[in-house]
């Protein structure tokens, strides 16, 4: 009922639905395809990347005693530093001969969760706090003080466009149809 009051028809919803399962989910195994690039778990110098900042923390760890703060922040640091690789070889990034992983932007359809995902969800980000600033200087513009409502936020006002915002294609797209999204020249 509440997607249909904002104009979400069934279709879009399940459209959307369907283009971020495809892009969210994880990338095939990789292929040492391109020049020079290894499989991460399969590069000696990637292990050597991880045994060295491993090694780096634990010899942090002896200056603190073991159940110090900063011996704990530096053991869940290790245990990040860990996963972090393990996950780099997990989902099949290529490494090269520095043991760094590279992200392939050739458009190749196996490494497209390498660059395609986080891509769109910066552009998602970005075009949402976009949206909702719009929205808001689109809503105080009839204050009495605007420039007032721009330094001391209308936290409500503020509020509300945020949990708004996370419709901002669709928004933006029913107002480009309807001719509201550009100001008209004077």
């Amino acid at each position: 009922m509440l997607l249909r009051q904002i104009g979400f028809t069934s279709q879009a919803f399940s459209a959307a639905l369907a283009l971020s399962s495809i892009l969210l989910s994880a990338p095939l195994p990789a292929v040492a395809d391109i020049s020079g690039l290894t499989p991460c778990k399969e590069s000696k110098q990637f292990a050597k990347r991880e045994k060295q900042q491993i090694k780096k923390l634990e010899s942090s760890l002896k200056l603190y005693a073991p159940d110090s703060a900063p011996a704990l922040a530096i053991k869940a640091t290790i245990e990040k530093t860990k996963r972090r690789f393990d996950n780099y070889g997990k989902y099949g990034l290529l490494c090269g001969s520095d043991g760094l992983p590279h992200l392939i932007v050739s458009g190749d359809q196996r490494h497209w969760g390498e660059f395609i995902t986080p891509g769109l969800l910066f552009l998602y980000i970005a075009g949402w706090i976009g949206w909702v600033g719009r929205s808001y200087l689109i809503a105080i513009s009839d204050e009495k003080k605007p420039a007032m409502k721009e330094i001391i936020i209308d936290v409500p006002l503020a509020t509300s466009l945020i949990f708004r915002g996370f419709i901002w294609p669709v928004a933006a797209y029913r107002e480009l149809v309807n001719g509201d999204l550009v100001v008209k020249d004077v």
